[in-house]
């Protein structure tokens, strides 16, 4: 298990692939860890050197405080992702984020454009709220912990279907959730609640991928869309049959439709 001192915390990575290859971060989204990634992998290791890490706070990445006033905000988590490739010795890099790894990704293209060739953003969106919803989660985490939100973040991340089908992925995730910290989710969550990304994304200068799940109810694709028609030039792909977290649902059509897009480059 690779662990690496980068911006200030130990993080935990994964790098595979062809050493001469381009470069693809993958980011994480909340409440998970790199491992959503793994039945995307195989598709693309041969062509790309798969980078996938922990985000702060989960998985094995080092966790840091938060309090009720400051948690973590998407500059820090964009500068997480940023010294990660400094201390690899990666100088550029594609870049694919799920969820709040979308919006870190996005603003990781705003602050670093020298860093990202290519941008996917998949299930994401410009700001995720509203406020209020991240409010309550937060509160009901520090009242009953991570079990308080486990069971019912299943509903938003995966289709009825894959649901009653996979209930042993479902009970996986369910406890993927269940045992990420409570600050480095709190932390996330108040990053998300507290980042609008919109404005600044007018002066995102890579070509972009948007990607959403046709049954995402977290981040809907009417919000992909408007994230697409927010970012010059971007490209929008609606995903059938995948909800939140398609890597897990679709492997093997999202990656067909980031390697098309990546091939386009």
């Amino acid at each position: 298990m690779p662990f690496i001192e980068a911006a200030g915390i130990t993080q935990h990575y994964d790098l595979t692939g062809p050493a001469d290859a381009p470069v693809l971060l993958f980011a994480n989204s909340i409440g998970t860890s790199f491992h959503i990634w793994d039945a995307v992998v195989p598709h693309l290791s041969q062509r790309y050197r798969i980078l996938r890490y922990d985000m702060r706070g989960h998985g094995l990445t080092q966790v840091t405080p938060v309090t009720e006033d400051a948690g973590y905000s998407m500059d820090v988590l964009a500068d997480d992702a940023a010294g990660l490739l400094d201390a690899l010795g990666v100088k550029r890099a594609h870049v694919c984020g799920l969820s709040i790894g979308g919006m870190m990704a996005q603003r990781l293209a705003v602050k670093a454009p020298g860093r990202v060739h290519g941008l996917i953003l998949c299930d994401t969106a410009g700001v995720i709220g509203p406020a209020s919803v991240w409010t309550d989660r937060i509160a009901a985490i520090r009242a009953r912990g991570m079990t308080a939100i486990a069971d019912g973040v299943m509903a938003r991340w995966f289709t009825q279907g894959f649901r009653d089908s996979r209930p042993d992925q479902i009970r996986g995730y369910t406890a993927m959730v269940a045992r990420t910290t409570e600050d480095g989710y709190v932390g996330c969550a108040m990053a998300i609640r507290d980042a609008d990304l919109r404005t600044a994304n007018a002066g995102i200068e890579a070509p972009t991928l948007v990607i959403c799940g046709a049954e995402d109810v977290a981040t809907p694709p009417d919000a992909a869309r408007e994230l697409a028609a927010g970012i010059p030039g971007a490209r929008f792909e609606l995903l059938p049959g995948a909800a939140h977290i398609p890597g897990v649902e679709k492997p093997t059509e999202l990656a067909a439709l980031i390697d098309g897009f990546l091939g386009d480059l």
